[in-house]
């Protein structure tokens, strides 16, 4: 009676269609949420902290505002020519795997390897991110609050289209470059024996993500001629303590999340047992649950504290030093 109560729900065609395009693009919805909360939720948060001075609280809506700008750009330019390009190897996988079994392309490690392609190109932008996030602080911070950290300094040029994107949309030769790494049967064995970790690979992906995205943003922080010395420190401590606590928090969150959305999966898979698509709705949940947790603490719970956290320990260290 309960399975009969939640099927009008969790088989809804809007419902589905949503999980399907979210294991299709899962990168680009990602990046559009981040977008979205980094523009308008990060900044408001930052904004209201207390005990911060007025600029090093500029400084991090700055960082947020521009991150958020450049992740789109490099998702919409790197990311999606290859989801699409693995969108096709899926409708057509014999097309393009010559060496694949229908066993392995039914298999959960098929889907671990698509996921790791298509999550992986957040790792493979994380510094080029960096470093155009740097680049452009200094001129979102004189276009948002009309500030030059070096008014005689000649100005740096904003990133053009070129800087941010790509030229041309994903080809055969993608879909095809992508096969052939799915094609190769050392790699083949592998994943089928890691496929169970396929619930994981998002999360596991996201945070390798951050954590080369921190470490890079601090490197390029501290030699930039563009930022203020007096100001980098703190922009510095903001997003370490914010990745720290996010990603440590977030698993923690998102473990007992998993466990609780067991039996949410066990029912939306028994009421959707004879869908073709059950896999990709079942890998759009296991992506769109950590995504959102740690969303929330990243941008909405987090911003308050390791902008107030950041002013005192920079603080701390220059009274000491």
């Amino acid at each position: 009676m309960q399975v009969n109560k939640l099927s009008g729900v969790l088989n809804n065609k809007y419902l589905l269609k949503g999980l399907e395009k979210v294991s299709e693009h899962g990168m680009s919805v990602g990046a559009g949420t981040s977008l979205i909360m980094s523009l308008a939720v990060r900044p408001l948060a930052i904004s209201v902290t207390p005990d911060v001075e007025k600029e090093n609280k500029q400084y991090a809506i700055t960082n947020s505002v521009c991150s958020g700008i450049i992740k789109f750009g490099m998702v919409e330019a790197l990311a999606l020519p290859v989801e699409n390009a693995v969108k096709k190897i899926d409708q057509r996988p014999h097309k393009y795997l010559q060496n694949a079994s229908d066993d392995f392309i039914k298999s959960r490690g098929y889907k671990l390897g698509t996921q790791i392609m298509k999550l992986g190109t957040g790792i493979v932008t994380a510094i080029p991110k960096s470093m155009l996030t740097i680049a452009l602080i200094p001129i979102i911070m004189d276009k948002l609050f009309n500030i030059r950290p070096f008014p005689t300094a000649k100005e740096t040029p904003a990133p053009t289209d070129k800087n941010l994107s790509f030229k041309g949309k994903p080809t055969e030769g993608l879909a095809k470059g992508i096969a052939k790494i799915l094609d190769n049967k050392t790699v083949q064995k592998y994943l089928r024996k890691n496929e169970t970790k396929d619930k994981d690979i998002a999360k596991h992906l996201s945070a390798g993500t951050d954590i080369l995205l921190t470490t890079s943003f601090a490197w390029q922080t501290n030699k930039s001629d563009k930022i203020k010395e007096n100001r980098k420190k703190a922009l510095i401590y903001n997003n370490v303590i914010a990745t720290g606590i996010t990603l440590a928090g977030g698993y923690g969150i998102d473990r007992l999340a998993k466990e609780k959305s067991t039996k949410f999966i066990e029912r939306f898979s028994q009421i959707n047992k004879g869908d073709p698509k059950l896999a990709k709705y079942i890998e759009g949940i296991n992506i769109v649950r950590p995504a959102l947790i740690f969303a929330a603490i990243y941008y909405g719970i987090l911003p308050i504290f390791s902008t107030y956290m950041a002013e005192k320990v920079d603080k701390f260290i220059n009274k000491e030093a």
